[in-house]
């Protein structure tokens, strides 16, 4: 299974911030959509960065309260790691577990098109082996 597979059983769109909106903004864009992870976009359009729960936690850890008033930029992870429709779920799920992140943005000729979850990719699979089993059970029942 690919991940366009995951992409067309979600809904639609990715929920995005820029590097100059606040980290109180994107906590609270968070708790609003009940979502783990916002794609930081430039003015292009183009990925720049990503802010998860954890970071917001961690920026609240080092500087109290007052990281509530930083800016996107000083809190997102900036080396982001991305995969294409294309790619396998075991290919992110290696990825995932390696990078030790929950969220993986899906990107297309440049453009940002989805994001992944860590759920997204246990429901998927976990799917895909009830299938492989109900599959065994019906070959071994004919044997």
């Amino acid at each position: 299974m690919n991940i366009g597979h995951i992409l067309k059983t979600k809904a639609r769109g990715v929920s995005t911030a820029h590097a100059d909106d606040s980290i109180q903004e994107i906590a609270n864009r968070l708790a609003q959509r009940k979502i783990g992870a916002v794609v930081i976009v430039g003015d292009n359009g183009k990925v720049v960065g990503i802010i998860s729960e954890r970071d917001i936690i961690r920026l609240l850890a080092e500087h109290g309260g007052k990281a509530l008033a930083m800016r996107a930029d000083e809190g997102m992870t900036r080396d982001v790691i991305s995969c294409s429709r294309s790619s396998t779920l075991d290919e992110i799920m290696e990825a995932m577990t390696r990078g030790r992140f929950r969220h993986l943005p899906v990107i297309e000729d440049g453009s940002l098109v989805g994001i992944v979850s860590i759920g997204d990719v246990v429901k998927h699979h976990t799917a895909e082996v009830e299938l492989e089993v109900t599959a065994m059970r019906g070959y071994l029942a004919t044997g």
